[in-house]
């Protein structure tokens, strides 16, 4: 009986991580500290035009959370995110711009260009 009892209750919780999708898959790493496989979770929902994603990895290049810190990267995504309608990365990017010097945000906006304009294939960040 307790092995029959294992057996449904191993099918239910695998049930219920089966029903979650990438972006919970993302945050649950992001959660938990593992930074490597969110970045690839968010990086690749990021490039399919998802402002979420986007202003999450904006997040994790303003502190540096399983990346190297960088504002210009932080804009770039932030940017993205926030020309989606995203209000919380509308925020971050005032926030960061205020933050960076004028070099910086020229390169953040031309990488910004580039990596829309070449549907992120030209978007090594």
């Amino acid at each position: 009986m307790m092995v029959g009892g294992l057996l449904v209750a191993a099918q239910i919780l695998g049930s219920a991580f089966a029903l979650a999708g990438p972006w919970e898959d993302g945050m649950a790493a992001y959660s938990r500290g593992d930074y490597v496989p969110a970045i690839q979770v968010f990086r690749a929902m990021a490039e399919q035009g998802n402002a979420k994603a986007q202003s999450v990895l904006g997040v994790m290049y303003r502190r540096g959370e399983g990346v190297a810190r960088s504002p210009v990267r932080a804009f770039l995504w932030f940017s993205r995110a926030a020309a989606r309608g995203d209000a919380r990365a509308q925020a971050e990017l005032r926030e960061v711009s205020h933050t960076m010097t004028p070099e910086e945000l020229s390169l953040a906006r031309e990488m910004a260009q580039t990596c829309e304009a070449s549907n992120y294939r030209s978007c090594e960040y």
